[in-house]
């Protein structure tokens, strides 16, 4: 082989080994990079009719008394009849990193009786976080995707009318206190922890840095020491690792939904010798009774005789006999399907396989 062709054909492989496997940034989350829940108590204005009855929801009356009052307008002893204001709880999420100024979508959600949030304004709402602090302020125009159309018979809701979202609506005020270039040492958390996935991450990471700097410390997580890498920071070193392609390892599961018929099963799955027997079997039972009278101006009565047809239909059996020891299951599923078994039939088959101990997977049904 020439020299070029010779290189040509290498570059190709390693770049087809390179496409296998999954990026290590979608396999593990790393420490200190994650968001944060946010959550706030708020008001809606503007609504066209659609807020919430104030006498069946309090406290949408005091939250309203409270903003006016911050407002300097006065309103003790007045009774409210508005319908155009709703009580909403606000969510969102701080991103990792996220500085102040910086901008977050948030969901607002009704908790009253309003009816839809469509048209209506968000008033300027503190949102907590888990320690109580307030990181972000939310405000704005709700974008709500349901629409109600009602008349004084009928009634049609199209969607979900009383929870909608407001794009960057939230500006963040607070920044979460982690210094994220003076950790010591990295961990990186398998979202699905395997044994067999947290060595080869060790082994991927070694490797691309030329040092061993990474240790599994259990199935799911793996240490990687910064203070072994020199003038590099955790930053720095997430960018060199993230995107090494790791071939993780799963176990061996089969999945079954009784509702739709849906079967997956994993690569690994194996099935022991074993036969399996599945008959039809049809019981009947009719009744059709037959009324008996008597003959014209004679003495009797008009008696029913109780007449029942019971018969059972034995359907022709499809019989799996000596399946070989290692013999995955997907050939057993496509071996079945040939001899038209109903995705039902076939799930009842497969749980007799687990039961019988023949099939080596985890069987997992919803």
């Amino acid at each position: 082989m020439k020299p070029f062709i010779a290189a040509v054909a290498f570059a190709l492989v390693a770049t087809l080994s390179q496409a296998q496997g999954v990026r290590l940034k979608d396999l593990a989350s790393f420490e200190g990079v994650r968001g944060n829940d946010l959550v706030g108590y708020g008001l809606v204005v503007g609504l066209d009719g659609t807020g919430d009855g104030l006498r069946n929801s309090p406290f949408t009356e005091d939250m309203m008394s409270n903003v006016l009052e911050r407002l300097g307008v006065n309103v003790t002893g007045e009774q409210f009849r508005a319908k155009n204001v709703a009580a909403v709880i606000v969510t969102g999420q701080l991103p990792p990193f996220a500085r102040a100024g910086s901008k977050l979508d948030v969901t607002v959600s009704a908790i009253g009786d309003a009816s839809s949030l469509r048209g209506g304004t968000l008033v300027m709402t503190p949102m907590n976080a888990a320690d109580g602090k307030i990181y972000a302020v939310a405000q704005g125009s709700i974008i709500a995707g349901g629409v109600v159309a009602e008349g004084d018979a009928a009634k049609v809701v199209q969607g979900v009318p009383t929870a909608g979202s407001i794009p960057s609506g939230a500006t963040v005020e607070r920044e979460v206190a982690f210094q994220f270039d003076e950790l010591a040492s990295l961990t990186i958390a398998l979202k699905s922890p395997d044994f067999s996935t947290a060595s080869r991450v060790e082994r991927a990471v070694n490797t691309a840095i030329g040092s061993p700097i990474a240790r599994m410390l259990d199935s799911g997580t793996i240490s990687v020491a910064l203070e072994r890498v020199a003038a590099s920071t955790p930053a720095h070193l997430i960018a060199r690792i993230e995107n090494l392609r790791i071939e993780p390892d799963t176990l061996a599961r089969v999945v079954v939904d009784q509702r739709s018929g849906t079967i997956v099963i994993s690569e690994n799955v194996r099935v022991s010798r074993v036969a399996v027997s599945k008959g039809n079997l049809t019981l009947t039972v009719q009744e059709t009774p037959v009324v008996s009278q008597p003959n014209p101006f004679s003495e009797g009565e008009t008696v029913v005789v109780p007449r029942t047809n019971a018969a059972i239909n034995q359907g022709a059996e499809v019989s799996l006999a000596e399946v070989p020891d290692g013999t995955t299951l997907s050939d057993v599923v496509t071996g079945l399907n040939a001899l038209g078994i109903s995705p039902n039939d076939l799930i009842d088959i497969l749980k007799t396989i687990k039961a019988a101990g023949a099939l080596h997977a985890e069987f997992v049904v919803m």
